[in-house]
């Protein structure tokens, strides 16, 4: 029988691939536990989703909107997925892009009006404070369309419950959730999204354009850092 599960769960228990086992950046050798995920293994997952991704939508216009920054790598190798997909099926899906950066905190009203003024767009949330996305200078370009979010990894997943609240007031035919990783939270209800590469441990993971003080990014794995890369990189400018 099948599986209605589409994605891959990597235990608590998992150790992944030592690291001597692949090509390391030298100066990230110190840094890390283990290779969590394989560069082969998540070019692969891509690919599938992908596939699930044109099968779903069958010939219809999508509009990829792509969280930055972390998701820049994810959003590309799976877009490049679609239209090798597009050119060589009997099914195609037209592609547009866009591009936006997502925020929580809290502003004054006065920062509010000035950043809103400037192109950006919020949603009030009395607990957490707002949600200040930019990078669009007009969400209401996405109306009766389907929208394609494409986030690198989704930890609580209040951030994106926050962001689907902001793109449904401008009425798209329709929203999906692309994220490469998702964590676990074990009693947390976490978030899932519709198309999920992998769900993975509670644990600090870089590389695949997954940062930690904006290093580890030209990491082609996915690793778990190590104490010692925390301080390491904390202490970088």
């Amino acid at each position: 029988m099948a599986s209605s599960q589409k994605y891959i769960v990597l235990e608590d228990d998992y150790t992944g691939y030592p690291l001597d086992m692949f090509c390391i950046p030298k100066h990230y050798e110190d840094s890390l536990e283990h290779v969590l995920i394989p560069a082969g293994l998540i070019n692969d997952r891509i690919e599938r989703l992908a596939r699930d991704i044109i099968q779903d939508f069958r010939n219809e216009a999508l509009t990829g909107l792509c969280v930055l920054k972390g998701g820049y790598k994810f959003f590309t190798d799976l877009l490049d997925k679609i239209k090798a997909l597009n050119r060589n099926s009997e099914e195609s899906v037209p592609l547009a892009v866009d591009f936006i950066r997502v925020k929580s905190y809290t502003v004054s009203s006065n920062e509010k009006r000035e950043l809103e003024c400037n192109g950006a767009h919020f949603i009030k949330d009395t607990t957490s404070g707002d949600l200040q996305v930019t990078g669009i200078d007009n969400l209401d370009h996405l109306t009766g369309k389907n929208v394609l979010i494409v986030e690198d990894i989704i930890d609580t997943g209040k951030t994106m419950k926050k962001l689907l609240e902001v793109l449904q007031k401008h009425n798209p035919k329709s929203i999906k959730v692309a994220s490469l990783l998702t964590k676990r939270r074990p009693g947390d209800g976490v978030y899932k999204p519709d198309y999920l590469g992998f769900e993975v441990p509670n644990k600090f993971v870089v590389g695949y354009a997954l940062d930690y003080n904006e290093y580890f990014r030209d990491l082609s794995h996915i690793c778990v850092i190590n104490q010692r890369g925390i301080e390491k990189y904390t202490s970088k400018k």
